[in-house]
């Protein structure tokens, strides 16, 4: 009987181990994965701040970009299959929680599973662009964005849908820039295996890349709120508009030059999180 309930357990804890070790590894080649986009649209967006008004400074001028490189198709499955790892430890987190202290709660599953379905989203679109080799990289998102707007506008109290998600996009944004700046996410890394300048690096990545990338999604939320105010899907916009509204404040391209580098931040630290993150 003993025998029995040993071998049992043993079992156990070797699934247990096998399934901790493919969401580990799924975890860090989505954050990697994560963070080559973030790169790729920060430069982007830092060649339309000098003039380069060709280019779509969003996921798909980023996929449209890689496509272009040396074994540019290879690069794009791989991206995919990272961010599909990525969903992956999104969903196990929503089903068996995730790390820290208060990691089985249901604020946290809630928001991981958020986070599931946006990666299922964005991981299907690479995907789907890299078996297509489509050229325009999956399509604008200002385009999707009026598309979507205008949809939901024809529904019933559809400003008021449109106005509310515009609201919640605002909230995310700043609630991205400030756990940013107060560095809310070295509780999730293994801070001891930096040296302090490594420490020192990941910190101006992390606070600056955050900052930037909560920025970002604050002004798209504020343009969805005022296309539900005033019924014009056109008021919505993408990441590609949104970056391009930065160039025309009173402080000229330079905004956007700083929001740009900001995003290239972020991506040098998910590269950070990939490597040093719990998991």
């Amino acid at each position: 009987m003993n025998t029995s309930v040993l071998a049992r357990s043993g079992r156990f804890r070797a699934r247990r181990v096998a399934r901790g070790s493919v969401t580990e590894g799924a975890a860090r080649a989505g954050l990697a994965a994560r963070g080559v986009i973030y790169l790729l649209v920060g430069a982007l967006a830092l060649q339309v701040a000098f003039g380069d008004t060709k280019q779509q400074a969003d996921r798909g001028g980023a996929l449209a970009e890689l496509s272009q490189k040396p074994f540019g198709a290879v690069l794009l499955w791989a991206l995919g299959i990272g961010l599909a790892g990525m969903a992956l430890w999104r969903l196990s987190e929503a089903l068996f929680g995730s790390v820290g202290p208060d990691g089985r709660s249901a604020r946290k599953r809630l928001l991981a599973t958020v986070r599931f379905g946006f990666y299922v989203f964005v991981a299907y679109s690479v995907l789907s662009f890299a078996a297509s080799r489509n050229q325009s990289g999956g399509g604008s998102s200002d385009r999707q964005s009026r598309d979507a707007t205008a949809k939901v506008l024809e529904m019933p109290a559809g400003q008021w849908l449109v106005g509310a998600a515009g609201i919640a996009i605002v909230a995310a944004g700043g609630w991205i820039g400030v756990r940013a700046v107060l560095r809310k996410y070295r509780d999730k890394l293994r801070l001891g295996e930096m040296g302090p300048r490594t420490r020192q690096l990941v910190d101006v990545a992390g606070v600056a890349g955050g900052a930037a990338r909560g920025l970002v999604f604050a002004a798209a939320g504020v343009f969805a709120v005022r296309a539900a105010i005033d019924y014009e899907p056109d008021r919505a916009k993408g990441l590609d508009d949104t970056l391009r509204t930065f160039a025309d404040t009173p402080l000229g391209p330079w905004l956007l030059v700083c929001v740009a580098a900001g995003l290239v931040l972020f991506g040098v630290f998910s590269f950070a999180m990939a490597r040093w993150r719990r998991v």
